[in-house]
């Protein structure tokens, strides 16, 4: 680009002296996009010998350069032919750009600002270049100057150049000099034509020097605004936009919610044309900016992710998926995508990119036997490289969702082997997490229920700030609860003041409570059935559990009303099981739930299920209450021989 000064870099290299290299001079040189350097005549008062000319866009992010390299260049280099100035005899000046033959003739020389010779320095402090007077001189008015014949574009580029190149040798945005600056790119963006990669350098720039609440980063969102209703962005302008936005954050300004509301209205419909990781930064933004899962790109985000899944990085895979989880973001597309790209990928994944998925397959309820076959399959061979925290988050999703492997042998004796080997290791309530999740499989580590029910695990899990929350109690609870129904366990139980009186939880860690429609749509038919007084909702067990419908059957099989509840000789308990007891991509239980119904039945309950895609397809009253006698008296029968 035209207008951009080889400012930063110049200055730098003036910082290096290195007396076995030739004399640096600071020599501001405007590039044009093709890589030419034109003379430009400007005042200095610093002379040094020339140096290469960088081309192309010099950003704000990209101004910093390795001095030992341009140092070696420069030394490398071969020395350059001195032309000397009209009416200065003691003046030469270094030409720009290629080597030049030696001077045979009357060469016009370019007008240039009058400078003084460079002398060759008698010691080190001679030799130090002050920063602060190179900035104070006549060189950046001199190239403001020189930047108003460009187009307004190429304008705010050098200027925001110039103006990053200040905030680097640490000038303040007080500083007469920035003000300067700040006040012509201000003016420059009063006439509303600048590109927006351009604005966007400028809005960096600008927080960079006086943060969020900067008034030319507001001039610039404002600029920004009118130019998304005008015009159609390109995805690296989405993406720089957002990063901005970022930036210059403030959740209460309507400024920003303006912008921030045209950009998603823009990024909606060229999502189809983003690159894998123009998706994840922008999905990042979406997440620092505190948006929503109503967030119009977001489903279209999601759904792009699905397409270029194969595409992703290990590293990106990871940022998308962490980002829709937060966001509660899910679509079937994207679990379609990831059965089919994922499972063959996985044994060269790195150990995050695994946990990341099992984490994500857990938050969106997703029992996927591809990916968790391929992932019990890698902990079975590699588990060894796993931290505990990604060996815990793949146990406790598999335990959560219900899935048993087909090499659940192997990989409960592989987990058993960690246990043993790196007990210490997992931090307590990871510990509890693992544990708690192998009893929905039906797998009893009685071996390590003994260590967590110990005092001294009791102690240590409270020594470490990880005090005991209701939800570690109940899992210790439904942990002893387990070792007491299902299994023979002969070692320390849980001490009684942990014990808990209902499984019952704002969070449904543990159980999910009926679903209220689903039980009005069950109790007319349940009532002509039964009768009004037959049967009782919500009812609290012994053990901490709720009941949805409990039925009470006398000691020869009949049902008892309320009433007569005291002469109680069996139990039923009806489960009315809505869409969010089940896996949401199968009709498969999630853990909690199968546990529940496992301890019911120990606890002596005949336990009838009625799940929701079975009753939901029954359309008329006669056939819900056939469907209910089929399914409550075959056991009322059954109890009664």
């Amino acid at each position: 680009m035209k207008s951009i000064a080889c400012f930063s870099s110049s200055v730098r290299a003036a910082r290096q002296h290195t007396s076995a290299c030739v004399p640096l001079n600071w020599a501001p040189i405007l590039c044009s996009p093709i890589g030419r350097c034109s003379n430009v005549d400007f005042a200095s008062k610093t002379v040094v010998a020339q140096q290469p000319c960088v081309t192309g866009v010099r950003t704000f992010h990209n101004t910093l350069v390795n001095a030992v390299a341009f140092q070696q260049q420069v030394c490398e280099a071969p020395l350059l032919s001195p032309v000397p100035i009209p009416g200065r005899e003691e003046d030469t000046l270094y030409p720009i750009g290629r080597r030049m033959p030696p001077n045979t003739a009357a060469i016009p020389a370019p007008q240039l600002s009058p400078y003084s010779p460079y002398i060759k320095p008698q010691s080190n402090a001679a030799a130090l270049v002050t920063i602060q007077s190179l900035l104070e001189g006549d060189v950046i008015p001199d190239l403001c100057s020189r930047l108003a014949g460009f187009p307004n574009s190429d304008r705010a580029e050098g200027l925001a150049t110039l103006l990053g190149a200040c905030v680097e040798f640490g000038l303040k945005a007080h500083s007469p000099l920035v003000l300067s600056l700040i006040n012509e790119c201000l003016e420059l963006l009063s006439t509303r034509d600048i590109g927006m990669a351009q604005l966007c350098h400028l809005g960096e720039v600008a927080y960079v020097l006086e943060g969020s609440q900067s008034a030319m980063a507001a001039e610039v969102l404002d600029s920004i605004g009118v130019a998304l209703e005008e015009d159609v962005v390109s995805p690296s302008e989405a993406v720089r936009i957002y990063s901005l936005l970022v930036l210059c954050h403030i959740p209460a300004s309507q400024r920003q919610k303006i912008v921030l509301n045209t950009l998603h209205r823009r990024t909606e419909r060229l999502a189809h044309r983003l690159k894998p990781s123009q998706v994840s930064d922008i999905l990042q933004s979406l997440l620092k900016l505190q948006q929503r899962r109503a967030t119009p790109p977001v489903p279209k985000l999601c759904h792009r992710a699905s397409r270029l899944l194969k595409d992703f990085s290990d590293d990106e895979v990871v940022e998308v998926l962490s980002v829709l989880m937060i966001l509660g973001q899910h679509d079937e597309e994207l679990l379609a995508a990831m059965e089919k790209h994922l499972p063959g990928r996985l044994e060269k994944s790195s150990p995050e990119l695994i946990s990341t998925v099992m984490e994500y397959c857990l938050q969106m309820r997703c029992r996927s036997e591809p990916i968790f076959e391929a992932v019990a399959e890698h902990f079975v061979c590699h588990a060894e490289r796993h931290s505990t925290l990604q060996i815990a988050k793949q146990i406790v999703a598999m335990g959560r969702l219900n899935y048993l492997p087909q090499c659940s042998s192997e990989m409960f004796k592989k987990l058993e082997s960690i246990l043993s080997t790196r007990f210490s290791q997992f931090q307590p309530r990871s510990l509890i997490e693992v544990l708690h999740a192998c009893i929905h499989l039906e797998r009893f580590p009685m071996n390590y229920t003994s260590k967590v029910f110990s005092t001294h695990f009791l102690q240590r899990l409270q020594e470490q700030g990880e005090s005991l929350d209701k939800n570690a109690v109940r899992q210790l609870a439904q942990l002893h609860l387990a070792t007491s129904l299902e299994c023979t366990y002969t070692g320390p139980r849980l001490p009684r003041f942990l014990h808990v009186k209902t499984f019952s939880s704002f969070d449904q860690a543990f159980e999910t409570p009926m679903e209220i429609l689903l039980y009005k749509r069950v109790e007319v038919p349940l009532t002509q059935l039964l009768g009004e007084n037959f049967y009782s909702t919500r009812i609290f067990t012994h053990c901490g559990y709720t009941v949805d419908v409990e039925i009470c059957l006398d000691e020869d099989g009949y049902v008892l009303p309320l009433s007569q509840w005291d002469h109680t000789y069996r139990r039923m308990a009806l489960c009315l099981d809505g869409q969010n007891r089940f896996c949401s991509n199968t009709h498969h239980l999630l853990g909690k739930e199968a546990t529940k119904r496992r301890h019911l039945r120990r606890m002596g309950y005949e336990v009838v299920q009625i799940p929701y895609f079975e009753f939901d397809k029954l359309t008329t009253l006669e056939e819900k209450v056939q469907y209910l006698q089929n399914k409550i008296f075959p056991t009322i029968f059954k109890f009664h021989h």
